[in-house]
């Protein structure tokens, strides 16, 4: 299994719970997404992302596929948009 996690840093809160909402409606649409879990940060620290994606594949040519899916290509174009670009994003995949 893989999992793939990914932080993002969006100012406008409205617009990372849409995110969040749009990455979760992936699951069943993306044949090889196991799990998805996206949300909106309710700690608010100086060390918080707005919004946090964790996210599970059986193995890499299903991370890969999910990377390239057209839907999730439209909700990065969307993310891309709104996200704070002083602060950049950070990712993490690993497998257990």
């Amino acid at each position: 299994m893989i999992k793939h996690i990914v932080c993002h840093n969006i100012p406008d809160k409205e617009a990372a719970q849409k995110a969040a909402d749009m990455l979760n409606a992936l699951y069943g649409v993306v044949p090889s997404l196991r799990s998805m879990k996206a949300g909106v940060d309710v700690l608010g620290s100086e060390r918080s992302y707005a919004l946090g994606i964790v996210a599970e594949f059986d193995d890499l040519d299903g991370l890969r596929e999910y990377d390239t899916h057209p839907e999730h290509c439209k909700i990065r174009n969307y993310i891309k948009g709104v996200k704070d670009d002083t602060r950049p994003s950070v990712s993490c995949d690993f497998q257990f």
